[in-house]
């Protein structure tokens, strides 16, 4: 394999890879020998049609499609290896030339890491957060707490009131006539949930169990459905059964149910602390992030349209992850959401972005100031990660190899990058504010 690398403007490069012609003849026979079961000639039974027949009745490049796709990854993998550039976006194949007897070539257009040039990084600029716990927080944190605790109890002797939960029957008619969805039976419905169009669930408050209730609203102006939006409706509901929570009382047996204390008073403390280490890791976090900011506001790079977009396609991946761990397809998300594809990546696109800037501008800045990762630090690395899958450390170093004990020395160099920016911030009013405040006088 040979490799050429041709630079291009705004980052980006065109590499032109040559395979040998010997390595395109055993790709071709593997393609052969994939397919050849697929294909009939008369007088030959399936499967045992030599390759030259096959050739010369379907023609020489039967097999081109099948050979390329053996040959471009591990081609295109060997020249990545081999190239000094770092390449940072998937790349776009195109075939020059594939014909027996002659080398396979292929061009890949990749984006190339961009250079980045610092401006201030150190001495900036943060807001600073104070951390503080209100009563009025740790009251809603155990009013929250008490709420999970709630049980659901059958009312029987009183009207509908906020809050219950209700099944109902409903029927819904515009100008007299019953609308199409407009009828449902045995329907839970929370009051003050918000689950209806506006106006619904405030006039079954005071529904009796079995009186048929009418309920009058009017459909918004925006409403899904073209024949209802904007117009009056008339909806005849009779409500079935009501339930209501009925909540613990706030006292010490209580707290001993929901937690590892005795005492209402000890909990009420474990919920102070515990929302004040939420509140410090939220202002570690937001002070982390306006620092990266404020040092990528002030630096110089030109980000590759193909390096933005693998970006954009990876969030969109990992996204499609995360629905999955929670038994939803892509295909339902977007039906559910009314999103297609090429939606779900233009919505990446802003943070596909900021992620690409803070990390270019954190490892320069880790390569400025020197920061790298030693062993010691790698091996503690690989122990938390060992511990956190269950895994043995010399199991982790396996499954990384090189190139991702690589990435784990690049990710601690960036973290270290992090601490330095932020050790190095100066707390008070951010240059944003003061900007503001500038413009306003």
């Amino acid at each position: 394999m040979s490799l050429q690398v041709e630079k291009l403007e705004k980052n980006m490069a065109k590499l032109t890879i040559e395979v040998s012609a010997e390595e395109l003849e055993r790709a071709l026979e593997t393609a052969y020998q994939k397919n050849k079961n697929k294909m009939s000639i008369p007088g030959f039974r399936k499967g045992k049609v030599p390759r030259n027949m096959i050739e010369k009745m379907y023609g020489p490049a039967v097999f081109y499609e099948d050979a390329a796709n053996e040959l471009i990854p591990n081609a295109y993998e060997k020249a990545v290896e081999e190239c000094e550039e770092e390449i940072v976006s998937s790349p776009t194949i195109d075939v020059v030339q594939i014909e027996k007897g002659k080398p396979f070539i292929f061009t890949a257009e990749v984006a190339l890491k961009p250079e980045v040039t610092l401006g201030k990084y150190k001495g900036v600029k943060v807001e600073k957060t104070e951390v503080e716990v209100t009563e009025e927080e740790i009251n809603a944190q155990i009013e929250k707490e008490r709420e999970n605790s709630a049980r659901t109890i059958t009312v029987t002797d009183r009207p509908v009131k906020d809050g219950d939960i209700t099944t109902l029957d409903f029927e819904g008619f515009v100008d007299g006539v019953p609308f199409e969805g407009g009828k449902g039976g045995d329907y839970p419905l929370t009051i003050g949930s918000g689950s209806f169009i506006p106006g619904f669930e405030e006039q079954l408050i005071g529904a009796e169990i079995g009186k048929e209730t009418e309920v009058n609203v009017t459909f918004p102006e925006d409403y899904h459905s073209a024949d209802l939006a904007g117009k009056a409706a008339v909806f005849k509901c009779t409500v079935k059964e009501i339930k209501e929570k009925e909540l613990p009382e706030l006292d010490d047996e209580f707290a001993s149910e929901v937690s590892t204390f005795d005492t209402l008073a000890e909990y009420r403390e474990d919920v102070k602390k515990t929302l004040t280490q939420q509140k410090a890791d939220a202002a570690k976090s937001a002070k982390e992030e306006a620092v990266i900011e404020a040092v990528v506001e002030d630096a110089k790079m030109e980000i590759p349209d193909a390096m933005l977009e693998t970006e954009q396609r990876q969030m969109v991946d990992e996204f499609a992850q995360r629905m999955q761990m929670q038994g939803l397809t892509m295909e339902q998300y977007m039906q559910f959401t009314g999103t297609n594809p090429q939606m779900l990546l233009e919505q990446a696109k802003p943070q596909a972005l900021k992620r690409i800037q803070s990390r270019l501008v954190l490892e320069a800045v880790a390569k400025e100031e020197n920061l790298a990762a030693d062993d010691a630090e790698f091996e503690a690395e690989i122990k938390d990660m060992a511990e956190k899958y269950q895994m043995e450390p010399d199991k982790i170093k396996d499954m990384l190899g090189e190139r991702g004990r690589k990435q784990v020395l690049e990710d601690l160099a960036i973290r270290k990058a992090v601490d330095f920016l932020v050790e190095n911030a100066k707390e008070g009013k951010a240059a944003k504010a003061k900007k503001a405040e500038a413009a306003e006088e």
